[in-house]
């Protein structure tokens, strides 16, 4: 039992980084260095800390480009 709840574990954390992956194909990404992306996180992350206002007009941003995908 151990064994497999362990297994399926590994097997959601690695879906989990599959689809955040994507999402870094999806913003046009895929090609940035490393560093950039990083950059770009923790920058977005200190955007939205406390800030609401930025995280709705991230997120509407981030809604419409998935709505594209339905297009």
């Amino acid at each position: 039992m151990r064994r497999s709840s362990s297994s399926e574990a590994r097997k959601k954390d690695t879906r989990e980084k599959i689809e955040l992956g994507g999402l870094i194909v999806k913003a046009g990404l895929r090609y940035e260095k490393r560093a950039l992306l990083l950059g770009l996180l923790i920058d977005g992350h200190r955007r939205i800390d406390g800030d609401a206002t930025e995280r709705v007009r991230l997120t509407a941003m981030g809604a419409e480009a998935f709505g594209r995908d339905h297009e």
